[in-house]
């Protein structure tokens, strides 16, 4: 099937991804603009470092879209939240949508 159609992307978000720590602060790249389809949904996940978080939402985005762990993400209705994880989808050829899944906080 390819990557999930453009069609199915309804929302936005905005990504500042994170680009590593100062000695007092958090360091982030600029802005960017993420079209995705954005599940407002509370799940248990795990963070890269194999702890059981909770997830409040879940971003579905064109494959490529790049959200390293610990990004902040403004939400289409302007919560700032922070990302979990991001894992590629790739369906190997099985006829579901390639996408990128991006657990928020």
């Amino acid at each position: 099937m390819g990557a999930i159609p453009r069609r199915f992307l309804r929302h936005q978000i905005i990504v500042e991804p994170y680009a590593g720590r100062s000695g007092t602060q958090d360091l982030y790249g600029p802005a960017v603009e993420v079209r995705c389809f954005l599940e407002q949904k509370t799940r248990l996940v795990r963070t890269p470092t194999g702890d059981t978080v909770v997830s409040s939402s879940t971003a579905y985005a064109y494959p490529g879209t790049t959200a390293p762990a610990k990004s902040r993400v403004t939400l289409n209705n302007g919560r700032k939240t922070k990302v979990i994880q991001c894992a590629d989808q790739d369906s190997g050829g099985l006829g579901t949508p390639d996408h990128v899944e991006i657990q928020l906080e």
